[in-house]
């Protein structure tokens, strides 16, 4: 092949890519972008992501409309009927949507420079809880959300595989609250005990939602991969390769401005960066192994 023909293919090439990437700003001029309940209202959480999700839009060059969900399922119930282009998903929410949709992870957020946090178990600070969960045992329990990794999945795989207890027998059990109802239950004295992520109790405490001493933590979970970016399967990859391109420039001091507290970027993701969750849905029967 001569160096001409090279260069010509090369070209051609490389055009090719350009043209695929803004090619989504020819064919939908406004992209409809998720967040799941990451805040105690929708209405918190639209209003704290929209600048995140307005610089992509401007980078992508599209409008865009954003929808702030209740529950982590509905997330994935919005990815696999093609009513989302792109999603900030939670881990555990992020594999139901893979598992029946194929959509595809391509960037884990750093929460205070960090690509991944932890799953607790909080407590009323009076009680005499010195190894948990067996002195835990009769006492009432809050988890969250079905769809929450953290709240729900985490707490329940460590209770079938690790503590050997079944939650609905071994405590007075209650789920499907949300992560800021179950630190307030606390706090109130109206449960003894409710699961949440690190995250969000600090988030709460600096807020003034939560006093410092309202509760203590009984438990911590091992390192959990932070939320994920997420789009529908089929994406382009040339437009994947352009949104990670855009995440993943977004610096220290832009996040300031583009993010919420604590929130300093994001790093590359697949989907194998999240293989820990998909083993725990799979154990705990909520998900099948791919064939």
């Amino acid at each position: 092949m001569t160096a001409s023909r090279r260069t010509l293919l090369a070209a051609a090439g490389a055009l090719a890519l350009v043209a695929a990437v803004p090619a989504i700003a020819q064919t939908k001029r406004k992209l409809r972008f998720g967040v799941g309940p990451l805040l105690p209202t929708a209405e918190d959480t639209k209003k704290a992501y929209t600048p995140f999700f307005a610089h992509l839009a401007k980078e992508l060059g599209v409008d865009f409309e954003l929808f702030a969900t209740t529950d982590w399922a509905g997330m994935a119930v919005a990815m696999g009927s093609g009513q989302l282009d792109l999603a900030w998903m939670g881990p555990w929410g992020y594999i139901i949507a893979n598992n029946s949709t194929g959509c595809t992870a391509l960037a884990t957020v750093k929460y205070d420079e960090k690509p991944f946090y932890h799953a607790i178990v909080i407590g009323k600070p009076d009680l005499k809880v010195v190894k948990f969960p067996e002195d835990s045992k009769g006492l009432t329990m809050s988890f969250a959300d079905v769809g929450s990794t953290s709240g729900w999945l985490i707490p329940t795989w460590y209770a079938k595989e690790v503590w050997k207890i079944e939650p609905k027998a071994f405590w007075k059990y209650s789920e499907g609250a949300t992560h800021a109802a179950n630190e307030m239950a606390v706090q109130a004295g109206q449960a003894d005990m409710a699961t949440d992520f690190d995250r969000n109790r600090n988030a709460m405490i600096e807020s003034g939602k939560v006093k410092p001493n309202a509760n203590k933590i009984l438990w911590t979970s091992a390192p959990l991969p932070n939320d994920a970016i997420v789009v529908p399967k089929g994406t382009p990859q040339a437009l994947v390769e352009q949104i990670q391109k855009i995440v993943t420039a977004i610096t220290v001091e832009q996040s300031k401005t583009l993010l919420p507290p604590h929130y300093t970027g994001f790093v590359k993701a697949d989907h194998a960066s999240y293989a820990s969750i998909e083993k725990a849905g799979i154990a705990v029967g909520k998900i099948k192994p791919k064939a």
